[in-house]
């Protein structure tokens, strides 16, 4: 049971996931906690809230923002701003990916920026935190690392990121990275301010405010100054409503804070183990090379991996065939008892991305659009199989491809029911349909998961 202090507030954390991958990594980072979080795919109202989920902690709201333009961003998030900021959460955060994909023109974390210091903070400071260390992310002096395998790699050099197909990182410097985005002053806790005392790091703190940045950036190396960097955002958050951006490590940050001073339990929560299923859907759009190796494992391991021509989405008559195409062939899959997995590409250099995009442009479409086009068209075929085949569990893969197939199933809600690999719960759905509704899903992002990922959402390790 979570410990609660007496002064802590009913609702802890109000975040809002810029793709729909990042929120369960959001979600399950407070859930392993203890601390109760249900992730929703609109804001909730207050009277839903009231009446099913009088006992969260803490909310989400899952996004797309991540494949959306700066003037999309404009439209769309203010009202979500200001729904959180309703909310009464002494927190607000806006979740970015921990590889901190961005660029001017797509999913710009810097017009984030520029947005909330208009909508939401008075001129107060905005807490930045990329670092995720139980993800191998990590922050030294500004530089950004994250690792793939066995290895940790600068962000400028990282085998995936380096060369996304989308929002390639070039620069591992985030404060540089986040100057191409927006004209906001950013000042940075390094690793050597965040270490010694509390007083010590009290005194840096505030010299560091004195100043007036518009943004304070946290280094984090190690679960020591995570919690620090968690303590001091979190004492933002005590003197008025505090408006912070960063990957999960701000839930990880905040929980090792929250468990030091018994606001929530000590440890991991525990949760039930992950029941076998004989079949599992499971749907990919990711192009990373760790979903690549997942879906090459798969098709060892009993699965039928079936191939998806993506560019015959970009058609709508195409798009209806194709889909029907791909309809018949898992239902025959599933007829055999086999657990199909169609995916639209195997790894960045996968033929298909550059027929894709060359397609798109044929049609006066946007390469930045592919990640929606993809999740709306799997995400259709995955409601379509589903409601036909009775199956209760399933996999979606790729970042914007979760975003965007999830809203396709009709669901309201997600919340953690067991671990599948960090980042990447198995969650519970909530729906208005009672045949999607306690569902169960698991979205995965494309960096997450270890080789054999789909098997153990299957339950069969």
């Amino acid at each position: 049971m979570t410990t609660r202090s007496a002064s802590a507030p009913k609702l802890l954390l109000a975040f809002y996931g810029d793709d729909f991958t990042g929120s369960t990594d959001a979600m399950e980072a407070l859930a392993l906690s203890g601390l109760r979080t249900v992730l929703f795919l609109a804001p909730p109202k207050p009277e839903l809230l009231r009446d099913r989920f009088a006992d969260v902690r803490c909310i989400g709201v899952a996004g797309t923002s991540r494949a959306m333009s700066p003037a999309e961003m404009e439209d769309h998030l203010p009202p979500i701003f200001r729904a959180l900021r309703s909310a009464g959460a002494p927190i607000v955060h806006y979740k970015v990916c921990s590889t901190f994909d961005s660029s001017a023109t797509v999913g710009s974390i810097g017009r984030v920026i520029d947005i909330a210091r208009r909508e939401f903070t008075e001129g107060r400071v905005i807490s930045l935190l990329a670092g995720a260390p139980p993800l191998r992310r990590y922050t030294v002096f500004g530089n950004h690392f994250a690792a793939a395998g066995d290895r940790v790699y600068r962000l400028d050099r990282h085998p995936t990121m380096s060369r996304h197909p989308i929002t390639p990182m070039d620069e591992p410097d985030l404060r540089v990275h986040l100057a191409r985005q927006t004209d906001a002053s950013i000042s940075l806790m390094s690793i050597v301010d965040l270490e010694g005392s509390a007083a010590e790091v009290d005194a840096r703190y505030a010299a560091k405010l004195e100043d007036k940045p518009h943004v304070l950036f946290f280094d984090v190396l190690d679960d020591a100054r995570l919690q620090t960097a968690g303590r001091l955002i979190w004492e933002q958050g005590a003197r008025g409503q505090h408006f912070s951006v960063g990957s999960s490590g701000v839930e990880y940050a905040l929980t090792a804070h929250w468990r030091a001073s018994g606001m929530a339990e000590k440890g991991t929560a525990s949760f039930g183990r992950l029941e076998p299923v004989r079949q599992l859907l499971v749907v990919s759009g990711s192009c990373s090379p760790v979903t690549a190796a997942q879906i090459e494992w798969a098709s060892h391991k009993g699965f039928d991996c079936i191939r998806a021509p993506a560019q015959d989405f970009v058609n709508p008559g195409a798009a209806e065939s194709a889909r029907r195409a791909l309809f018949e062939r898992a239902m025959k899959s599933l007829s055999a008892g086999e657990s199909p997995l169609i995916y639209s590409a195997s790894g960045p250099d996968d033929p298909s991305i550059g027929a894709t995009r060359n397609r798109m442009a044929e049609h006066g479409q946007q390469s930045i659009d592919t990640g929606k086009l993809l999740g709306q068209q799997l995400g259709r075929l995955t409601r379509e199989l589903l409601a036909a085949s009775g199956l209760r569990r399933v996999v979606i893969a790729g970042g914007d491809t979760s975003s965007f197939a999830t809203q396709e199933l009709g669901l309201y809600g997600l919340e953690m029911t067991a671990p599948a690999a960090p980042g990447s719960p198995l969650c519970r759905a909530y729906s208005e349909e009672s045949r999607f509704d306690r569902l169960e899903i698991a979205l995965k992002g494309g960096q997450m998961g270890q080789v054999d990922f789909f098997g153990r959402v299957r339950g069969a390790l």
